[in-house]
């Protein structure tokens, strides 16, 4: 690649980043594999090397107690990924279903959905904290129908996987959710105690919590 190269990749890749709205200073050299969390060093590797599962159009979840890293190991793969190339957007599931609320009121859901569904990596951090309202039920089987096999979602949450038709509530729409996420994703099961409790001062380029 030529010098001008270069220069107009690194622009493009800085540009992803800032949309992406990724937290922290995440990065996948920073990921510490020290920490006892259960964390599968040899799968994170195989999903940060080259972002193959966003080409082939799958699913992440990261799921475990409060503390042990999910969303900046969510982030991490969110980055490489706009390393790679591949636009991401990260939200929180409070805000996305308050933005979800807002554009429904101003007549601009449907732009919304629109934008959601064009991005190649969607970050949805502490999915099914709680149990879902009727509204953010269907907002979300919409997002996760226009997702389904042609872009990828990672979500975080300190609910277990398997406790996540519960929280969604209806049991048609979550089969419909579920359906359309689980079948393609690569679940990362986190333990252990809260790394803030046993870590001190952070490496500089380190891993945050």
């Amino acid at each position: 690649m030529s010098a001008i190269g270069r220069l107009e990749n690194r622009a493009h890749v800085a540009g992803g980043l800032r949309y992406a709205k990724l937290r922290g200073n995440a990065c996948v050299e920073g990921i510490d594999y020290r920490a006892s969390r259960g964390l599968d060093r040899s799968m994170m590797r195989s999903l940060a090397i080259d972002s193959g599962w966003v080409a082939r159009r799958e699913n992440v979840f990261l799921a475990g107690p409060t503390g042990v890293g999910k969303s900046w190991l969510a982030c991490t793969l969110a980055q490489k990924a706009c390393r790679d190339g591949y636009l991401v957007l990260y939200t929180r599931a409070a805000a996305l279903f308050r933005d979800l609320a807002l554009a429904r009121a101003d007549g601009s859901l449907r732009n919304l959905l629109v934008r959601l569904s064009h991005v190649d990596v969607l970050v949805v951090d502490d999915w099914a904290m709680v149990p879902m309202q009727e509204t953010e039920r269907r907002d979300f089987l919409e997002i996760a129908e226009e997702r389904y096999q042609t872009r990828s979602t990672i979500l975080t949450s300190q609910v277990p996987v398997a406790k996540w038709h519960e929280q969604i509530g209806d049991a048609t729409t979550a089969d419909g959710i579920l359906d359309r996420l689980v079948h393609n994703a690569h679940r990362i099961e986190l333990r252990g105690e809260s790394m803030r409790k046993t870590r001190g001062k952070k490496p500089e380029n380190g891993e945050e919590t």
